[in-house]
């Protein structure tokens, strides 16, 4: 599992929001959702995403550009920088206006469409993942609030898919778009971490080290298994004390931390998301058994396991419990 994988294990797809805005100006929505992360690709006309004050100065998007929204901070969309909202997105993609008066179906287009006017001359396909997943947080944390990607730096074979699925209405489709989604955001992640502004984290780019690479991939591939900074040099062909200078030169941290921190995380996420005993858990990534991850998990995160399962999930949607 590389740095990616890693990401979509975590926030992956499930029930998705997705829309497609059909706008005509002036326009501008206030997004207050909460969303951990939103994606928006202009189609026609233009888009400007508004920052709050103090957060950012606002960016043009224009046709083929992609931008995301890291959350849980509100912004705003718009025709105009100064356009007034109109309208407010709220958790769970719930759409009033500024009064509190429902706009859900005054808006409504027709499938997955949501906008003012049908022949309006901006378009935008949206995308929001609703869930924070832990395993992803190492990456989400290093992305900026706003991503901006324009149309000459990124390229992403799927878009002309996503806008074609995204008005059909047959079994199934949620999936389909799920997926669709994810590999709109490994495009896009992959084509901002390539950048020199991207200020990708060591972990991340110590992927591309045939040696530390190596080791990473092994530990997140199998965190089950007992690793020693001796047997993770010895599947890399290396030395002990090696591996263990070059891991935390460009790593920033000792090969044994980063595995603590990988399994807790993994755990962290089956915690939330299924009703496997911390028991089970605890032999899944790589723990004796539930003392000792009740331990580790205190020690890192101040928290047990049960208190951790108990705070997070209420804010995890129903669809997204007690998954496989």
């Amino acid at each position: 599992m590389d740095a990616l994988a890693g990401l979509l294990d975590g926030p992956r797809a499930r029930g998705a929001f997705l829309l497609r805005t059909v706008m005509e100006p002036p326009w501008s929505v206030r997004i207050e959702d909460r969303a951990p992360l939103c994606l928006m690709c202009v189609g026609d006309g233009e888009a400007w995403i508004v920052p709050d004050s103090g957060r950012g100065d606002p960016v043009l998007l224009r046709p083929g550009d992609i931008a995301i929204a890291r959350g849980p901070e509100p912004y705003t969309v718009a025709d105009a920088p100064g356009t007034a909202p109109h309208a407010r997105i709220g958790p769970g993609g719930t759409c009033h206006t500024l009064q509190g008066e429902p706009l859900e179906e005054t808006m409504r287009l027709g499938v997955r469409t949501w906008g003012n006017a049908p022949d309006g001359r901006h378009t935008m396909l949206i995308g929001t993942y609703r869930m924070d997943g832990e395993v992803g947080r190492r990456l989400l944390d290093a992305l900026p609030p706003l991503l901006h990607l324009t149309a000459e730096q990124w390229n992403c074979p799927v878009m002309p898919v996503m806008e074609e699925e995204i008005g059909r209405d047959e079994p199934g489709q949620s999936v389909v778009l799920d997926r669709i989604l994810d590999l709109l955001l490994i495009a896009a992640l992959r084509a901002w971490f390539s950048r020199p502004e991207a200020a990708a984290p060591g972990w991340y780019r110590a992927m591309g080290d045939p040696v530390v690479g190596a080791a990473l991939r092994l530990m997140q591939n199998d965190p089950a298994r007992p690793w020693t900074v001796a047997s993770l040099a010895a599947e890399a062909g290396v030395s002990r004390a090696g591996l263990a200078r070059r891991f935390t030169d460009l790593v920033g941290e000792p090969p044994m931390t980063y595995l603590t921190g990988w399994r807790l995380a993994l755990a962290a996420d089956l915690l939330r998301t299924t009703d496997a005993t911390v028991e089970s858990v605890a032999r899944r990534v790589g723990y004796s058994g539930s003392f000792a991850l009740s331990a580790a998990f205190k020690r890192v995160r101040g928290v047990g396991p049960r208190e951790h399962r108990a705070r997070e999930r209420h804010l995890l949607p129903k669809q997204q419990q007690s998954s496989p």
